[in-house]
């Protein structure tokens, strides 16, 4: 991973809290497709279990980059909640 770093090494995919989101990616859905990680570059990125992880440059991105990036995933392993619980993403 060069010299990426994972916001929270115990938990690579989360569920992570940035600012009023916590996020969570299912690694058991995750195909390693990559898009979040084009979306939001300073978000996401893809392990060496092709997996995606949370990265600790996270806050970089807007809640909307965020959010647009879990859009993104074909298989919708990226769940989105606001803190109070709700799902903000997918629906």
């Amino acid at each position: 991973m060069s010299d990426l770093k994972v916001k929270d090494p115990k938990n690579p995919s989360g569920p992570t809290t940035i600012r009023s989101l916590v996020v969570h990616i299912d690694r058991d859905l995750c195909i390693g497709a990559a898009t979040c990680a084009a979306v939001a570059p300073k978000a996401f990125h893809i392990d060496d279990e092709a997996k995606a992880i949370i990265l600790d440059t996270v806050e970089e991105e807007t809640d909307e980059a965020i959010i647009e990036a879990a859009r993104s995933c074909p298989v919708a392993a990226i769940i989105v909640k606001n803190i109070k619980g709700e799902r903000v993403f997918p629906k």
